[in-house]
């Protein structure tokens, strides 16, 4: 049985999107999607990664499920897909919870753990013994054993074994989680604690088996779309990285899906950066050691859940796509609005503000364009109306957040950027020390993005990170930059 890729994985996800698409936009809905399941796997077809065509059309019944905006976990199995379409056509507001688990896809892996294996010579040396602080290792008949009600899985014995002996076993999805928000429930299956979750996308993108899935928003827009409303997508900088083509013929392209206009998410940041370079002035000035940036979604989470103490020193300055979503509203009071994100993270972020009405992401965008045969890279090209600065479409990247506030800081009070490229445990920690001892060592300005690479390596994100940047600063480099007179006044 093969075990499925990424690569894998977000093909199935990118083909059960493009029939949702179709079957929506076909005469019966609920039917073809129904039919989804046996179309993709018919009678005679091969299997490719699971034990018989039962197993894998349970599988693609789930990932349509989630395709649906519906979760896995309050559906019952008997319930039809067409069911379920009609509910999803139905539903007035997306889910509070962005993610679901397939369970038909998890393994059900094997408990996280540290074990000995054969490869153990009983060495007179003993490293593992005398290197475990918590005496959870022992040698019995000239092996090593570990003892788990004593073992914390730290990993050091294995880091110190000469044999390599020692292996750590992980499950893919808690390893990932930086806050221990999914784990194994009773019937062996991830179970998310959305409590706990800051919604970064990590175990997404970890699980080879596809299992963590992000409930689609794409039948809400679709029929608002079809009901003919003005809906009004937002662009995050990241997404001009994503497909061969120009950005104005990427706003082309996304206009002929049905959306009235595009605007560039960059066009908030440039706000983000003025409001935040004046905050950072003034927290300086009135004796403050240190601010974080707060455009991430998923660092506004982790604070909010898991580190209070750090709130008095993360900014008060709204995101790019707060701002963005008030300048659309202002000018469009009737419009629905649509961010294209490239991440997790900005679902919930959306939950929380009444001017943005739908989030979607890079995958769902691209399977849109499948499924109306749409070639951007052949569209004509349609300019943005408002145009961005080149500081603002770099905040996709690590460090462009606080290069863009540096530019406008006054010369008297110079930052010293400090870049959290991606949470982890360890950045998590290095967060609360700097939170407790109400100082950084390193620097005054953290800026922090929860996906190593910044937004342009967010879970959602379509293609490789090294074509996506080179095409990105591209775009940066022919953009004009702030201006002097954008500066901070002491």
């Amino acid at each position: 049985m093969a075990i499925n890729t990424p690569k894998q994985t977000s093909h199935l996800k990118r083909e059960i999107l493009v029939r949702l698409i179709k079957s929506f936009l076909s005469d019966n809905f609920e039917e073809n999607t129904r039919l989804i399941p046996y179309d993709m796997r018919p009678k005679g077809h091969e299997v490719p990664y699971r034990c018989c065509i039962y197993k894998e059309r349970a599988i693609l019944r789930d990932r349509t499920v989630a395709g649906l905006g519906l979760s896995i976990e309050e559906t019952e199995d008997s319930e039809l897909l067409s069911t379920l379409a009609k509910k999803a056509l139905d539903r007035k507001e997306p889910d509070e919870k962005p993610l679901t688990v397939l369970t038909t896809a998890c393994k059900g892996c094997v408990p996280a753990r540290i074990y000995v294996t054969d490869l153990c010579q009983g060495c007179v040396a003993r490293p593992c013994v005398n290197t475990c602080k918590f005496g959870a290792i022992s040698v019995i008949n000239g092996k090593s054993v570990i003892d788990p009600a004593k073992c914390k899985n730290c990993g050091m014995c294995a880091q110190v074994c000469p044999y390599q002996a020692i292996q750590k076993i992980i499950v893919p999805c808690e390893n990932a989680c930086p806050v221990g928000a999914i784990a194994k429930g009773e019937d062996g299956h991830a179970k998310i604690d959305f409590d706990k979750c800051i919604s970064c996308g990590k175990c997404v993108s970890a699980c080879p088996f596809g299992a963590v899935h992000e409930k689609s928003q794409i039948i809400d827009v679709l029929k608002n779309i079809k009901e003919g409303k003005k809906v009004i997508a937002m662009v995050a900088p990241a997404i001009m990285g994503q497909l061969p083509c120009t950005p104005q013929q990427l706003k082309e392209a996304i206009q002929e899906l049905g959306f009235y206009e595009v605007y560039e998410v960059a066009q908030g940041a440039d706000v983000t950066t003025k409001t935040e370079a004046a905050e950072f002035v003034e927290r300086l000035e009135h004796g403050a050691e240190f601010m974080t940036t707060s455009c991430c979604a998923g660092y506004n989470e982790l604070v909010d859940k898991h580190m209070p103490e750090m709130k008095p020193f993360r900014s008060d300055t709204k995101t790019p796509l707060y701002y963005t979503a008030e300048i659309v509203k202002k000018e469009h009071p009737d419009a629905v609005t649509v961010f294209f994100s490239p991440c997790v993270a900005k679902r919930r972020e959306a939950l929380q503000n009444d001017n943005v009405d739908y989030v979607l992401n890079y995958e769902e965008l691209g399977a849109w364009f499948i499924a109306l045969g749409i070639q951007v890279a052949e569209c004509k090209e349609s300019e943005f109306k408002t145009e961005a600065s080149a500081e603002a479409r770099n905040y996709a990247v690590t460090g462009g957040v606080a290069k863009a506030v540096q530019t406008l800081l006054p010369e008297e009070i110079p930052a010293h950027p400090v870049v959290i490229n991606g949470l982890d445990k360890q950045s998590i920690r290095d967060l609360k020390k700097y939170a407790k001892n109400g100082m950084c060592e390193l620097g005054n300005l953290i800026e922090v993005m929860a996906c190593p690479g910044g937004c342009l390596g967010g879970n959602a994100t379509v293609n490789a990170y090294k074509p996506a940047l080179k095409q990105l600063t591209n775009y940066v480099n022919a953009s004009k930059p702030l201006l002097e007179s954008d500066k901070v006044e002491k």
